[in-house]
């Protein structure tokens, strides 16, 4: 599992919890003066999620005003980009002269070298946020910064991947161990880069290793989303990217795991995890293995037990008695 921190403001008194989140806030991005019409019970919750230099932030507060005065950067600027994809609520920012309003699936980008001032609207709002320091982003600062105000759909194009690949992370991140935190880093990384590139010049050169990275990720969302068809062989993986299997063996060589093994893979973790859900303890193994592309049921059962140690019908059965075990153990 990744490396995560929390804050949530219900579990401290109601007169801390708005300075609270006001200092964990500046800890996370940089430091700004907060208001809010509900800053006499805040209600805030934010995950820290750890990605090397990079850090992913999913959160959900009350309204809020956020400023960062031209002193404030001149009293620290740790040199950062920050992103926000608004999945509930509304926001809307001003630089100077420039506005922009953002509605849902739309991220906004600022910079912590610059002021700003933004304003959440009435109800609560849902992002991800994402901190990523400006030498990773590998555009001339110049191009980088012009991205900066723009509003990016995360319902399209590279945004879309960005974003899948945020929400996605967000939701779980019990299936990645700790030093796959730099990697996924890298990952935010180009595909900031490339969404960056997108939003100012439709026909800016990334650096070749760029345009590979983001084809690996647009390769890798094709799979998760076909991994049910048995049929989701290379040929037909590279032939829907326009790519030779060759150019698709080379896109998983630099990931150190073949095609086939990531496909198997990604359909025996997402198998695991249904055998472990009480809430499908009714569905036959095969109809998981099914469901997950495996149709043969003795080939499912040898690959989750060279995988995971035991065959599937144990592992099921080992999950629920420790679910039961969890559910009848009193609360401390």
């Amino acid at each position: 599992m990744l490396q995560e921190s929390f804050l949530r403001t219900l579990d401290l008194p109601v007169a801390d919890r708005f300075e609270a989140w006001t200092q964990q806030l500046g800890r996370t991005h940089a430091p700004m003066e907060l208001a809010s019409d509900r800053a006499a019970d805040y209600r805030g919750h934010q995950r820290v999620i750890g990605l090397g230099d990079v850090t992913v932030w999913p959160a959900t507060f009350d309204h809020l005003v956020f400023r960062r005065t031209p002193k404030l950067v001149r009293r620290s600027d740790p040199e950062a980009f920050h992103l926000s994809l608004l999945l509930r609520g509304e926001g809307e920012a001003v630089w100077g002269r420039q506005q922009a309003a953002y509605g849902i699936r739309d991220f906004h980008v600022n910079c912590s070298s610059r002021s700003y001032d933004i304003t959440t609207g009435p109800d609560p709002v849902t992002i991800v946020g994402v901190e990523i320091p400006r030498t990773l982003v590998a555009l001339p600062a110049g191009q980088a910064d012009r991205a900066i105000g723009r509003r990016i759909s995360g319902r399209e194009g590279t945004g879309a991947l960005l974003a899948q690949f945020l929400v996605q992370l967000a939701a779980d991140t019990n299936p990645y161990r700790p030093s796959d935190a730099p990697r996924l880093g890298t990952v935010v990384a180009d595909l900031v880069t490339a969404v960056f590139a997108h939003a100012v010049d439709d026909d800016l050169r990334l650096p070749p290793e760029t345009h590979d990275r983001t084809l690996f990720l647009r390769v890798r969302a094709f799979i998760h989303r076909h991994l049910a068809d048995p049929d989701l062989t290379p040929a037909r993986i590279a032939a829907a990217h326009h790519i030779s299997r060759s150019h698709l063996y080379r896109l998983f060589q630099t990931e150190d795991v073949s095609v086939a093994a990531y496909v198997r893979d990604r359909r025996l973790a997402n198998a695991r995890r249904d055998l472990a859900d009480p809430a499908l303890s009714t569905t036959p193994v095969h109809a998981v293995a099914a469901r997950w592309g495996f149709p043969r049921a003795p080939e499912f059962t040898r690959a989750f037990r060279t995988a995971y140690g035991l065959p599937p019908g144990e592992f099921r059965r080992q999950a629920r008695f420790a679910d039961t075990q969890t559910c009848g153990r009193p609360a401390k």
